[in-house]
């Protein structure tokens, strides 16, 4: 028997620990769940002769060191922040790991390490990072082995609430972490390349600096940039690209409204609010505005963000019922991040039979012959339900195929890395496109870059 432990169990460990069990008599294997909930735990292997569930504190060293030892492979499924406590342990008992988060610069420093140990050590194989690497990989590749030269890559995915499931003015609910989305874009500005020319949008501008994207048989959707872009100029091999911009998709009309609670600055995380336990959904909303003796807190909030009682952005405000004085935040010093996410999570929680959908968008442009070219590559999933999300299937099916290809060696090469080589990329995509992940291209010509053309 060949034993994998699974460190963390969230919300996007559902498919991973299916995907597993049902390969588990076949491929000989046991997994073990740990999480810091043991009943959750137990409760992912639905009974399952060849899974346990048990209690896991990463932070005790003793119990992680004996569990990692014990197994053959690990799967952290932890926050990004927790990962390098298991690294080190797989690293000293000599053991690969499989991860769905960005590369940290402390997981980086055991790059050498982990070759002289021959381990493989696989980071960013979820949805994104991860499917996003690797169908944007492929492409390029190709291009590439036809003589191409890339000229511009662009990037976009979105985690989002299925057509069938959208019933609330923001074209919203949370799919995944609900934290990463309330403060999604803060740290810095950010950074790409247009044309040539590098540009920068920093926070308080990143809602209202947003493009179209036209998904066959979908519809529009609008995207904003990511924090940086530029770092994938060397990770893909593109140092002398035109344009590389890399974003996040959302239903049309989102990110205008989101920017009503970055300019009230309901989204920092900096700071924490005195009693906010007891501070009501109505008294978090006054804090941001100005003090009136005689004013309500809605004609404050209006005359504050420029609307009017019909504009559509005061009907999704109201619907998140914001404004209650009966509802209180419940959360010992709170930032106002966190009491944001606190009110949102009231409105927006899958119910058990919504689905969810990913929506993922590549173009590449390229020079060909003499000739300016575009693939346009997009691929969309819709879950199943409020357990086996889209997001669910599209994170944990790569871990999974990508931790049992390297259990069966058929994933080699040392390192610490992400999933951007043909030994690692192309049979993980092919296996995919039989869960439904499955990428459609169109072909159009290349409109960009125009070297007499001065402006950018």
């Amino acid at each position: 028997m060949r034993h994998i432990l699974i460190i963390g169990a969230g919300r996007s460990t559902t498919s991973l620990i299916k995907y597993l069990l049902e390969k588990s008599s076949a491929e000989n294997l046991f997994l073990t769940i740990g999480d810091i909930s043991e009943e959750h735990a137990k409760k992912l292997t639905k009974g399952h002769p060849n899974a346990q569930g048990i209690y896991f504190d990463v932070f005790n060293a003793k119990q992680r060191a004996e569990l990692i030892q014990k197994h053959d492979l690990i799967i952290s499924m932890l926050p990004a922040s927790m990962h390098i406590e298991a690294a080190n342990d797989c690293l000293k008992f000599g053991k690969s790991m499989v991860t769905a988060s960005y590369v940290s610069n402390e997981m980086q420093a055991l790059d050498e390490e982990v070759k002289k140990r021959g381990l493989v050590f696989m980071n960013e194989i979820g949805v994104d990072p991860g499917i996003d690497h690797m169908s944007a990989m492929q492409v390029i590749d190709r291009i590439r082995e036809k003589g191409g030269k890339m000229l511009l890559f662009e990037s976009f995915t979105g985690g989002l609430i299925a057509p069938e499931s959208d019933d609330n003015l923001w074209h919203y609910k949370f799919t995944w972490n609900p934290r990463n989305v309330v403060v999604a874009g803060q740290g810095g500005a950010a950074e790409f390349i247009q044309e040539g020319t590098y540009k920068y949008i920093p926070y308080h501008r990143l809602f209202r600096r947003t493009e179209f994207l036209d998904v066959e048989g979908f519809g529009r959707f609008e995207a904003y940039a990511n924090r940086n872009s530029l770092k994938y100029r060397s990770i893909y091999g593109l140092d002398d690209i035109l344009t590389l911009y890399r974003g996040t998709m959302r239903h049309v009309g989102f990110s205008k409204a989101w920017n009503m609670f970055v300019q009230l600055g309901m989204t920092d995380d900096s700071y924490t609010i005195p009693d906010s336990e007891n501070l009501s959904y109505r008294a978090f909303i006054n804090l941001f505005l100005p003090y009136s003796p005689t004013d309500s807190v809605e004609l404050k909030l209006r005359h504050n963000l420029k609307i009017d009682q019909d504009d559509l952005m005061w009907g999704k405000l109201e619907e998140l019922d914001i404004f209650n004085p009966n509802k209180t935040i419940g959360i010992k010093d709170a930032t106002p991040a966190m009491a944001l996410q606190k009110i949102l999570m009231d409105k927006w929680t899958l119910k058990p039979e919504d689905k969810d959908m990913i929506v993922m968008y590549h173009k590449f442009g390229y020079e060909l012959n003499g000739e300016r070219k575009q693939i346009d590559s997009s691929m969309v999933l819709t879950g199943d339900d409020q357990t086996y999300t889209a997001m669910a299937k599209t994170v944990g099916l790569p871990v999974a195929i990508a931790a049992l290809k390297i259990l069966n060696k058929e994933i080699t090469t040392p390192g610490v890395q992400i999933p951007i080589s043909k030994e690692v990329y192309g049979p993980i995509l092919e296996e995919l496109e039989g869960y439904g992940i499955v990428f459609k291209e169109k072909f159009t010509k290349y409109l960009g870059y125009n070297p007499n053309n001065v402006a950018g």
